[in-house]
């Protein structure tokens, strides 16, 4: 982690001149530095704000331990260059203090930036946006993971988890060739994901209701619905409605699957996005349920992998997640809708 400023730490924790000052959290392996400090220096000087400090994270450190330096320092915002790992990490350690978190979209997902309906590929545009933008509060979901030794983690996501072939499809994601040639890499990891008969079987229960079994091939809990490509998996999921959604996807052979694709990609990604789609009265498919909630319990019959917003997290035997309304503040442009 890297910091910088002044060689007397203790005058350093203190803004300049009462001004306000900003940290730059960054992911060094997705972030040109020196292109992204001028942007920032021109845009500090106009808005008025001190000297910005810089923390990088590493493998060690994804994000948490940086941020928690920058709030030692008494920052007023945290600026986020990075991927949806580094962003999930960075919001994990500012929940809970009076911070806001302004996005550099850096990563092949940049999940939370695109339901936030951010400008992506525009660094100057971002870092306009972070000094001379608004706040947005968002809710994000927590989540506690049961490990099969009974250990207990607990962590934030902003966007999913998910539970089946969403994991194992990152499990097999090769980390090389995601770099090369960006998303495409999932398609193979799809593949050979979709190769294992293997179905989830768990017991789940909803805002504390009766707990029901069920097979299914995914669990998705989402906080909000979007993927890349405008594929809105989850299309009635919103970033602050106080409520999680949920996607159980259960197809039975080649017929269930083409009836899945279809609903997500035309009638979520396409219809809806109409006027006309919209009046047009949803058609329900057996092979994907869509439940609604401000907390799930789910217990499952063996260990099975877990993702949070696209990163690998281990196995699950349980987990406890539930919905922190409004818990995060988020920079957006000045004219973005409400």
């Amino acid at each position: 982690m890297e910091l910088s400023g002044p060689a007397d730490l203790a005058a350093d924790r203190v803004p300049s001149e009462g001004r306000r000052v900003a940290a730059v959290v960054f992911n060094p392996v997705k972030v040109d530095r020196p292109a992204l400090e001028a942007v920032v220096a021109a845009q500090e000087a106009a808005a008025g704000w001190g000297t910005t400090r810089w923390f990088e994270t590493s493998v060690e450190d994804p994000g948490q331990g940086a941020v928690r330096a920058a709030l030692a320092q008494g920052v007023s915002m945290i600026i986020v260059a990075g991927g949806d790992g580094t962003v999930r990490a960075a919001a994990e350690a500012a929940a809970g203090h009076e911070v806001a978190l302004a996005l550099v979209p850096s990563g092949t997902g940049n999940l939370l930036a695109r339901n936030l309906e951010l400008t992506l590929d525009d660094v100057e545009d971002a870092i306009r946006s972070a000094f001379g933008g608004r706040d947005r509060q968002i809710d994000f979901g927590m989540i506690e993971i049961r490990r099969a030794d009974s250990h207990v983690d607990r962590h934030a996501y902003l966007v999913m988890a998910g539970l089946g072939l969403d994991a194992k499809m990152l499990a097999h994601t090769d980390e090389e060739l995601k770099a090369k040639i960006g998303w495409l890499a999932y398609v193979k990891a799809i593949v050979l994901a979709l190769r294992d008969p293997e179905q989830l079987r768990f017991r789940y229960a909803l805002d504390g209701g009766p707990a029901k079994s069920i097979r299914a091939h995914t669990v998705i809990i989402g906080n909000c619905g979007s993927l890349q490509g405008n594929v809105a998996l989850m299309p009635d999921a919103e970033v602050d409605d106080g409520r999680l959604d949920i996607a159980l996807l259960r197809p039975e052979g080649l017929r269930h699957w083409v009836q899945v694709v279809s609903k997500i990609l035309w009638e979520n990604g396409v219809l809806r996005r109409t006027r006309l789609g919209r009046r047009l009265k949803a058609k329900d498919v057996p092979a994907l349920d869509y439940l609604t909630g401000e907390r799930v319990t789910l217990k499952l019959h063996r260990p099975e992998k877990i993702e949070l917003d696209g990163d690998e997290f281990g196995e699950a035997v349980a987990l406890r997640t539930w919905v922190v309304p409004n818990g995060l503040t988020i920079r957006v442009p000045g004219d973005a809708p409400a």
